[in-house]
């Protein structure tokens, strides 16, 4: 029987590498992995990791891939022996964190460049196989950073939105070509990723006002606090992206923890915004949990004026 030809994005590290791991090690051996890396220079925890996990020969192979490239998108999927690819996992991206009015240019468009138009520019490589075999799976790693805004995180944030309407956009138009989207919701977890933030705030917050410096302070304080509390493993997550791959009728979203949901639901319930932006602003910067603060910031009743912000 064909093994399932999986490709995935971003796996230097975190969830993209234990992914990669965890599909090529399955006690099936019903998977045939290409584990992409921007740099090949960076594949050797990978290696080390499959060796030490027994992974079958045959089950891992790693690519060049730089979604920031389209030529380097085609090289990969040349590259792909099997000449299918039956699901693809959009893993790539990259972070931004501090005032907007600090971030560099570059780091702006490099953040979106890599979320945005990579993930863009992977769906546009490898969709149109699937579509003309009838059959695919396509995972993207989403975020609550892409379900709701959050306080210094606006560009991260802009660019996982834009992910969210580009797969909501394509799981509506792909089922009659029996191609499935799902997005993947993760919340903290603990990988290098904080290590790869762009433009990682230090001396440009001195150009900062202080009451920006004192809400940027509050806030890594609390960050701290939520990764302590209720970061997961790469692992836990992991499983999340196996019960998408295999479910006979994927959802278009599988949340990797639900510790989050009340604010994203407070988000909905209200649209004019105001409970929502009371809430997050209480749960960030007055330390108050997320559940507390989406629980004391109630919508308005129907046809009620939405209350005033606290």
């Amino acid at each position: 029987m064909d093994r399932t030809v999986v490709l995935i994005t971003g796996c230097s590290s975190g969830i993209g590498l234990h992914l990669a791991l965890r599909l090529a090690s399955d006690p099936s051996r019903s998977f045939k992995v290409y584990a992409t890396l921007r740099d090949l220079g960076t594949q050797g925890p990978l290696w080390e990791a499959a060796r030490s996990r027994g992974c079958p020969p045959g089950s891992l192979e790693t690519l060049q891939l730089d979604v920031r490239d389209a030529d380097s998108v085609a090289a990969a999927r040349a590259r792909v022996t099997e000449g299918r690819v039956d699901v693809l996992v959009c893993n790539a991206g990259r972070g931004l964190l501090g005032p907007l009015e600090a971030h560099a240019a570059g780091a702006v468009e490099s953040v979106l460049d890599v979320n945005v138009a990579g993930t863009v520019r992977t769906l546009q490589a490898f969709l149109p196989d699937m579509k003309r075999r009838g059959s695919g799976r396509i995972l993207v790693t989403g975020s609550m950073g892409g379900l709701m805004g959050l306080p210094f995180n606006a560009v991260y944030c802009a660019s996982k939105f834009a992910v969210e309407g580009l797969c909501e956009s394509l799981a509506v138009l792909l089922t009659p070509f029996g191609v499935h989207v799902s997005l993947i919701e993760c919340g903290p977890v603990r990988t290098a990723f904080l290590e790869k933030l762009e433009g990682v705030p230090g001396g440009v917050l001195d150009g900062a006002d202080a009451k920006t410096r004192h809400l940027f302070s509050s806030y890594r304080r609390h960050s701290e606090q939520i990764f302590r509390e209720a970061a997961q493993d790469p692992e836990e997550v992991t499983e999340v992206f196996l019960t998408a791959l295999r479910a006979p009728r994927p959802a278009l979203r599988y949340f990797s923890t639900e510790r989050f949901l009340p604010l994203a639901h407070l988000r909905l319930a209200d649209s004019s915004g105001r409970s929502y932006v009371a809430a997050m602003h209480r749960a960030v910067f007055a330390d108050q949990p997320a559940e507390e603060a989406a629980a004391a910031t109630r919508p308005p009743a129907p046809g009620a004026p939405p209350a005033a912000p606290q």
